[in-house]
């Protein structure tokens, strides 16, 4: 298999790759641009959007609106004076008349909304909001926490009750984690492991689109120009396939190893001095196994890109054709997205050892839990024969359709090719 010529593409392969003006403008990028989308994020979620917001708190009880007020009036809200409340004595017969003689007010915000708090939701906390955006976070996150509190009082008030079996009763479970393992016994539970997971599978999902794209191109680009015609003539086909697919994931490797160089540098070593909720817990052997789970499974998809490049003669074609490929990253992404909920799930454990989804799942899945080894030697096992049926395949499909020119091709015909 690795003849010299395969070799020789393979290390002209690596050459171009690693030393282009591409690939070091994408590894210094795409992690500038990452850290820099968090922090537009961060920076979106900081700016205050509510400020100027003005409320009308309804009850038909006085006293009721009297306690809101003056717990209202405790708050930042309030105080730096971002809300502005007024509270009206109204009646479950009066509100809706109410609502609807302030409708131009909601409509153009000049009011924001009117929180309407019936006789019942004394006993069982139902209360309505009338306003142009019913489902605003900010007003369930900051006001209805002291609404909570204030019907929660008037609830126990004739219940002979202290202030803290009421402080006790509103206050909410704190549950600390404490992660048990073999090898360390238990640890308390670090936040910086549920983000590692969510960068590990950011990461192979665009590795595996923009390596697979960039591998569909230049073979549409080299079948076109027809300079696949004059490579042949002295490369065999599988050798030049197999030579461009290993080289480009050689590069594809040594580059996601330059994008985890800081998370190797944290975790393995003492340099760095980080809270106890940001301590990663994971062991270099850890990044090796997924420097070695995105190798086989970068080479099992340019393989596949590669082949559905050689059967068209134009990337627009070609764009159509390879989006089964790209289900097959997209789906896995959201299922190793979806197990930072429950890490030990059917589906994240299914996923994590089945052919193409352990690519991205299975190191999403080892940094939320203590995977068994068996289940790491099983999903290796399975994704180093994925590898080989897909090499295999797409060097069946490159050989007959890289040669083919004038017209699209049917799928029919494809399956032909990989009979013949």
């Amino acid at each position: 298999m690795f003849s010299s010529k395969m070799i020789t593409v393979m290390m002209l392969e690596i050459r171009n790759r690693l030393f282009s003006k591409t690939f070091l403008i994408l590894t210094i990028l795409i992690p500038v641009f990452m850290f820099g989308l968090i922090g537009v994020q961060a920076l979106l979620y900081s700016v205050e959007t509510d400020a100027g917001t003005n409320l009308i708190i309804a009850s038909p009880q006085k006293s009721l609106l009297d306690q809101i007020e003056t717990e209202l009036a405790k708050e930042d809200i309030i105080k730096e004076k971002k809300y502005t409340v007024t509270y009206l004595e109204k009646g479950g017969t009066e509100i809706e008349e109410f609502v609807q003689s302030k409708k131009g007010a909601l409509l153009d915000e000049a009011l924001t909304g009117v929180l309407f708090l019936p006789d019942s939701s004394l006993t069982d906390k139902k209360i309505v909001y009338y306003s142009k955006a019913p489902t605003n976070i900010n007003i369930s996150s900051k006001v209805l926490p002291t609404l909570n509190k204030v019907l929660i009082n008037e609830y126990f008030k004739e219940k002979s009750l202290s202030a803290e079996d009421i402080d006790f009763a509103r206050k909410n479970i704190d549950m600390e984690g404490k992660r048990i393992s073999s090898a360390e016994g238990i640890q308390d539970e670090s936040t910086a492991n549920a983000i590692l997971s969510f960068l590990f599978a950011f990461l192979l999902y665009m590795s595996l689109i923009f390596s697979g794209q960039m591998m569909m191109r230049s073979i549409v680009e080299e079948k076109t120009s027809r300079i696949v015609e004059i490579l042949l003539s002295s490369v065999h086909s599988q050798d030049l396939i197999a030579g461009k697919v290993l080289g480009t994931a050689i590069t594809g490797v040594a580059q996601m190893a330059i994008w985890l160089l800081p998370v190797m540098l944290v975790g393995t070593t003492s340099m760095f001095v980080l809270p106890p909720e940001f301590l990663l817990q994971i062991k270099l052997t850890d990044i090796g196994y997924l420097l070695l789970n995105y190798l086989l499974g970068l080479t099992t998809f340019l393989a596949l890109f590669a082949a559905v490049g050689s059967i068209f003669d134009n990337e627009q074609d070609s764009q159509n054709g390879m989006w089964p490929l790209m289900m097959l990253i997209i789906i896995p992404f959201f299922i190793a997205l979806s197990i930072q909920q429950n890490p030990s799930s059917p589906i994240g454990r299914i996923a994590s050892m089945a052919p193409f989804a352990n690519i991205i799942v299975m190191p999403a899945r080892m940094t939320l839990v203590e995977v068994p080894m068996w289940e790491l030697a099983l999903s290796f096992v399975v994704m180093l024969l994925t590898m080989l049926g897909c090499f295999k395949i797409g060097s069946k499909i490159y050989r007959t359709g890289i040669m083919m020119t004038g017209k699209k091709p049917k799928w029919s015909e494809v399956i032909t090719w990989l009979k013949a």
